[in-house]
């Protein structure tokens, strides 16, 4: 009987509980940027129930039942969008020693500082991210805990584990001894047969987009910095196998060749594309098939990673490409290309995403072009632009707010004062008290 009595409290605390009208906010300021209209609208008053926005209007009064919250001279954007990180790691980890980090490190150590940099991420403005590789599912993990309102941070698309052949950019074991053994999941696949397997896996431990490696990196003790490291038959597989789940597929790619394979494999993005080619531009416009260049970091890790104990080999590869990288990023501006914004946050600090503006307006693009690179284009490359990248009725209430105006000053989006997640405030340092 107990048990029935606190059954039945349990449903109508429940019931209750669902019966309460969701919070409405007035959210005024002095301008918003609507990167869907490629304009600053003056004034405006974004009307909120609950975890969605109900209207937008241009000045007026505060509608009875909504509580105003009034930002003065601050300026609105839609929450940002980060393309391409890994919050699982970051470069404030390291011991200083790149080997003691790898053989002393494990997935545990990933798992339980994780939540930090998705907090300072989400403080930092990006309301969203696309989480391009983690090592044991964690970011599966941090996603499903996030969405549960268990720990506060973006709204994760995760990749799982990046997949890559034997030897490759996702090869962990590359450049170790062979008697050195290294457990635990891995996104090593090699064949057709092999790929669509690595695929489905990633697909049932709650991969929402597939991550694989088209070409050679940076960060990994392969010689190369960019040589095709699949075939065009087992680059084919990997993108219908993904495709066929419902999944849309990131090809990290440097070299010009392997950038064109995976264009012509259907990827819905490239990742860094820092060599890409005029016949690259050309086929990526023609399959309409989105650019994800991570132009601020090379001057992070040139900056550090000799610091940080990173090998030599590493820092030579960057720069070899980090101003050709910049230089591939003009020309697609210029091209008028599909461009996303994305940082590779995790080769540097969580929080610094913001930083990219002003390397992206410095090599080519306006402010507004930056902006909509990290809301509405985001958006569509993630699938979501019904409901995240915009400020308009129906879609999410993620909203970020900085002093200034970054269409005069994109520096401003390197400290953003003012967070709004579904609705619920989550940082806020412009209101006076």
């Amino acid at each position: 009987m107990r048990l029935i009595a606190f059954a039945c409290l349990l449903t109508l605390t429940a019931s209750v509980d669902a019966a309460q009208p969701p919070a409405r906010i007035a959210l005024s300021a002095a301008r918003l940027i609507a990167p869907d209209q490629g304009k600053a609208i003056e004034h405006p008053m974004v009307l909120i129930d609950g975890e969605r926005i109900r209207e937008v209007r241009s000045g007026g009064a505060v509608p009875d039942g909504y509580t105003h919250v009034d930002l003065g001279g601050a300026t609105l954007l839609p929450g940002l969008i980060d393309c391409h990180v890994h919050l699982t790691s970051d470069p404030t980890l390291s011991s200083g020693n790149y080997y003691e980090d790898v053989l002393k490190r494990s997935a545990i150590d990933d798992a339980v500082i994780a939540h930090v940099f998705a907090r300072r991420t989400l403080d930092a403005g990006f309301t969203t991210v696309r989480n391009l590789g983690a090592g044991a599912y964690v970011d599966v993990a941090l996603r499903n805990a996030i969405d549960a309102g268990r720990i506060e941070g973006p709204r994760i698309v995760a990749a799982t584990l990046g997949i890559g052949s034997t030897g490759g950019h996702a090869d962990d074991t590359t450049g170790f001894s062979p008697d050195i053994e290294f457990h635990g999941a891995s996104g090593v696949a090699n064949g057709v047969e092999g790929v669509r397997e690595r695929v489905r896996e990633n697909v049932k431990r709650g991969a929402d987009v597939i991550k694989f490696m088209a070409s050679a990196g940076v960060l990994s003790a392969e010689e190369s910095v960019g040589a095709p490291q699949y075939s065009q038959e087992e680059m084919n597989a990997l993108v219908e196998e993904a495709h066929r789940w419902g999944r849309k597929v990131a090809a990290h790619a440097h070299g010009a060749e392997a950038i064109r394979m995976a264009i012509e494999a259907g990827v819905d993005s490239v990742e860094h594309s820092s060599l890409i080619d005029d016949a690259g531009l050309k086929l990526a416009k023609q399959r309409g098939t989105y650019l994800v260049f991570d132009v601020y970091n090379d001057d992070y890790i040139l900056a550090e990673y000799a610091r940080l104990g990173f090998p030599a080999s590493m820092t030579e590869k960057e720069k070899k490409v980090g101003r050709l990288q910049r230089e591939s990023f003009r020309r697609a501006v210029q091209a008028g290309e599909k461009l996303a914004f994305g940082t590779d946050a995790g080769v540097y600090p969580h929080g610094w995403n913001g930083k990219q503006f002003a390397k992206m307006v410095e090599w080519g693009m306006t402010p507004m072009q930056a902006i909509q690179a990290a809301t509405t284009n985001a958006a569509d490359l993630l699938g979501r632009a019904d409901r995240v990248g915009a400020v308009k009725a129906g879609y999410y209430a993620d909203l970020v707010a900085v002093e200034g105006d970054p269409l005069k000053d994109v520096t401003a989006l390197e400290r953003v004062g003012f967070v709004m997640k579904g609705g619920a405030v989550v940082k806020d340092e412009l209101r006076k008290p």
